[in-house]
């Protein structure tokens, strides 16, 4: 219990700032719908003789993704500083599951939220984002896929916006928040694992979750190996080149701001195919309805944990929800 402590002091640290600041505002009540999420150890007959390997289900935030916790501490510790006025326009460029978080954050807040969006990913990320109010501008893959020329593409229209309506950037690759708001699950983690880890995996994005999750586990006094996992199809962090590939979220062509070399003991890449194939496993045999970055954490997560023994464990992200890919 004290490591939860812990978490939701972190999490809900942005209301006593708030109210410092400007004693007229206080926390949304929706912001408490985030976090404390379920650890779910995977059972499968296969991987018996190895180490235990443990989900940190996220699908139950407010929009089904564990971005919910980083939006919520960008938007929240943004209005505590005075960075950002209830009269802005919050503006980023999204694949839609940072898109969506924020939309839900902005509209907690009662703050407009313009996405810089594309083609090249779900459908049902955009209509979540215009369900919560956002505007949604989309920008042609032309059936390429997801490309370093398209990311760079939407951060160049990103910027454009940003400037023509004096917007503010939430900024998701360089916010010193989205570390911060993703070190409570390393903390969650600590609390129901009740021991130690021996290993924590997780793709990467902008490398916030994963170093989040680091950060929260050290506070805690765990110091996992830790391994950043990115598709095959985009081998940018293990061959030095970025590639199309379609897991949405993660290889984003360049290397991600947050992830900190120095505390990153392996890097490996994962088979887009085997990633598709393990999250319908998930779902269908395990009732663990997961996107394809969960799949393919979960792929690296038996890689990893065949080469330990079964007393120790292994620890990986479930990013978002399924739902959010029926399309």
């Amino acid at each position: 219990m004290q490591h939860l402590y812990k978490a939701a002091k972190i999490l809900f640290s942005i209301t006593t700032a708030v109210l410092e600041k400007n004693t007229k505002m206080t926390i949304p009540n929706s912001f408490l719908q985030v976090g404390n999420t379920p650890l779910i150890k995977l059972n499968l007959p296969d991987i018996e003789k190895c180490a235990s390997i443990w989900i940190k289900v996220e699908s139950g935030n407010p929009t089904g993704s564990f971005k919910d916790r980083m939006a919520i501490s960008v938007i929240g510790n943004a209005l505590a500083r005075g960075d950002l006025s209830t009269s802005q326009t919050v503006i980023e460029y999204t694949g839609g599951s940072t898109g969506s978080a924020l939309a839900f954050a902005c509209a907690s807040a009662g703050i407009k939220f313009l996405a810089v969006f594309s083609d090249a990913f779900s459908e049902v990320k955009r209509r979540t984002m215009e369900a919560m109010g956002a505007e949604v501008l989309t920008v042609p893959s032309h059936g390429k896929g997801i490309t370093p020329e398209l990311i760079q593409e939407m951060k160049r229209l990103c910027t454009e916006k940003v400037n023509e309506l004096n917007g503010f950037y939430a900024d998701q690759f360089g916010s010193k928040d989205v570390t911060l708001g993703y070190k409570p699950m390393g903390i969650e983690i600590a609390d129901k694992i009740g021991g130690e880890v021996d290993l924590l995996c997780a793709s990467v994005g902008t490398g916030g979750a994963l170093m989040g999750t680091l950060y929260g586990l050290n506070e805690s006094g765990l110091s996992p190996k830790t391994v950043a996992l990115e598709p095959l199809q985009s081998p940018l962090l293990t061959k030095g080149k970025g590639g199309s590939h379609k897991v949405e979220g993660i290889g984003v062509g360049f290397y991600p701001p947050f992830l900190d070399k120095q505390k990153i003991d392996e890097f490996l890449a994962i088979d887009q195919e085997e990633a598709f194939e393990m999250r319908n496993l998930l779902a269908s045999q395990h009732g663990i309805f997961c996107g394809t970055s969960t799949g393919l954490n979960v792929v690296g997560a038996i890689q990893l944990a065949k080469q330990m023994s079964p007393n120790e464990n292994v620890v990986t992200l479930g990013c978002d929800s399924g739902l959010k890919y029926l399309d």
